[in-house]
């Protein structure tokens, strides 16, 4: 009996079941979508069912697509787990890094430099993104490591927390709360805030929802620029406020002030470390060239 299933079908439909979206996934697995969309319709015509239920809505998984997936996720642990079996442990000639693109904070400046330096001979490779997409080329073995912000869900994958930044807000400096040091988000009810897509970062999203619901806050809400420059000119000409993370602070804008804010610790976004099972000779070298002690 031919088999209906492969690594490679596999390894399609858990990229869409993670995504939830056939866009998104082909942009993870570097596809266009009609190519995607044929193989997962192929796939669901080997099987004899349908995997997806595709809506004006969005995509969801049927009742055999939730059957199927712990088993894709197993197949591609085991096909990671062989990969790590037989590859070196150390430092490879090429090291794909992953950065993200949610936070900067300082020390990741100069971390290119300070791993070559440590690990002479080895080129590192730098791709920024958002968190999820960087966690699903990991997983598919596209990335040797990356600098993840937390939370965010990363299956299968080891991650080490390495610093939190706080949240702080950035305001109008012609604004009347620009006068206090500090501000609480019951402060802000009544303003227009500027804040990112759930799409973006999923987790972080619902962690600061969680935070946002127990403080009773809920503010108007402008979709947040892409461009962290744009949304400071935004911020400077009146249009809204945003709370971002503290390591913004040292983007300086004329018309823009930035002030604490109270439940900033407990909105405060995690960096963290993220590599497949096996890499700890690789883990310390990132970590001593991070230079911040594990959290």
């Amino acid at each position: 009996m031919p088999n209906l299933l492969d690594s490679r079908s596999l390894a399609l439909f858990l990229a869409v079941a993670d995504a939830l979206s056939f866009r998104q996934a082909a942009e993870t697995l570097h596809l266009s979508q009609p190519p995607l969309s044929r193989a997962i319709r192929e796939l669901e015509e080997r099987l004899g069912t349908r995997l997806f239920d595709r809506t004006t809505q969005g995509v969801a998984l049927t009742e055999a697509g939730r059957r199927l997936l712990p088993y894709a996720r197993r197949v591609g642990q085991l096909l990671r787990d062989a990969q790590a079996a037989v590859a070196a442990q150390g430092m490879p000639a090429t090291l794909r890094l992953g950065l993200t693109s949610a936070v900067e904070p300082a020390w990741f400046r100069g971390l290119v430099q300070r791993v070559q330096a440590a690990q002479p001979g080895t080129t590192v490779s730098v791709v920024s993104d958002a968190s999820p997409k960087l966690v699903r080329q990991l997983g598919a073995g596209k990335l040797d490591a990356a600098f993840v912000a937390l939370p965010t869900r990363a299956p299968g994958l080891d991650v080490q927390e390495l610093d939190r930044l706080p949240m702080v807000l950035a305001m109008p400096s012609s604004h009347p709360l620009a006068r206090r040091r500090s501000v609480r988000l019951a402060d802000l009810a009544s303003e227009a805030l500027f804040w990112f897509e759930r799409a973006r970062q999923p987790a972080f999203y619902d962690h600061c929802q969680q935070v946002f619901s127990r403080h009773g806050f809920a503010a108007p809400k402008l979709r947040e620029p892409a461009d962290h420059h744009v949304l400071l000119a935004e911020v400077a000409s009146g249009r809204g406020m945003a709370l971002l993370p503290r390591s913004f602070t040292a983007l300086r804008r004329p018309g823009v002030v930035y002030r604490a804010l109270a439940e900033g610790e407990a909105l405060a976004v995690g960096i963290g470390l993220a590599t497949r099972e096996g890499r700890q000779p690789l883990r310390d070298v990132l970590i001593a060239a991070a230079g911040v002690a594990p959290a």
